[in-house]
């Protein structure tokens, strides 16, 4: 198995956007990570984030994004695919298969929308067309915990919403010791990610999306809701839907044949 795990940056107007890459393949498969981006960027993190990308690397060269390092106060889901795509174009990267998760796929539908010779083929994972009530609810939530500075409140609400009851039997015991392990020197690019999934909305312009899709979602996502994996299929023409019955938001962690059915469908 070669990991050929690297780390680096590319420049991004007046500041750098860190990414990590894996494997030696001929073909190009971009992840996108969701708003955990906004406490801890890939920075450094190749070897640490490689592991289990690792059925990938013989086909694939694989790119893990962070979102940029300096960012404005507002800043949209769509300029943040703006600068994806310059990243990609900069790297020399002019066709990938796109896997983005949560907010890493609302990012991921406008690039299929307004970058759509950059992708091959597209997988949005737990992830939505546009901030419906209940992600609303859930990010305004939050967002004030983030205002407050109360990062351990913070991690325990977004576990007990993202994982199963299974899951969490085994990851409570961690709870007491949330406040001090990972809390960022500043919340602002968290607060900025999120505020701009409350204004999220491409709902209109997902009919215009031609690459091979697949959508994957969680019949017990407490974050977006599983009717918005629905939404997305029947909007995104052609596309294929895939629903976890025992998973939520975290089902691109939980479930131990994500990665594979994601080869699978890019490779097909």
């Amino acid at each position: 198995m070669i990991w050929n795990a690297k780390n680096g940056s590319v420049r991004i107007g007046n500041t750098e956007m860190s990414y990590v890459s894996f494997g030696s393949g001929n073909k190009n498969l971009i992840l996108l990570p969701g708003l955990s981006d906004g406490l801890s960027t890939v920075k450094g993190k190749a070897l640490l984030l490689a592991y289990p990308y690792k059925m990938f690397f013989k086909e694939y060269t694989v790119y893990m994004f962070s979102r940029k390092n300096d960012l404005p106060a507002q800043y949209s889901i769509q300029e943040m695919a703006k600068d994806q795509a310059i990243a990609m174009k900069k790297l020399g990267i002019h066709k990938a298969s796109v896997l983005g998760v949560s907010q890493g796929g609302m990012i991921a539908q406008y690039l299929a929308i307004e970058h759509a010779e950059l992708i091959e083929k597209l997988v949005i994972a737990v992830s939505a067309p546009s901030v419906n009530d209940t992600f609303q609810a859930i990010v305004s939530t939050w967002i004030e915990y983030a205002n407050q500075g109360n990062y351990k409140q913070l991690m325990i609400d977004t576990a007990e919403n993202s994982y199963s009851q299974a899951y969490l039997n085994r990851y409570r015991k961690m709870y007491p010791v949330l406040g001090f392990i990972g809390k960022p020197k500043t919340y602002h690019r968290f607060l900025v990610n999120a505020r701009a999934i409350l204004h999220f909305d491409c709902t209109n312009a997902l009919s215009t999306i031609t690459c091979p899709t697949l959508i994957i979602g969680g019949k017990r996502d407490k974050i977006v809701g599983p009717a918005a994996s629905y939404e997305l299929h029947n909007q995104i023409k052609n596309s294929e839907l895939y629903m976890y019955e025992q998973f939520g938001h975290a089902a691109y962690e939980e479930a131990k044949d994500f990665n594979k059915r994601v080869f699978d469908f890019l490779t097909k």
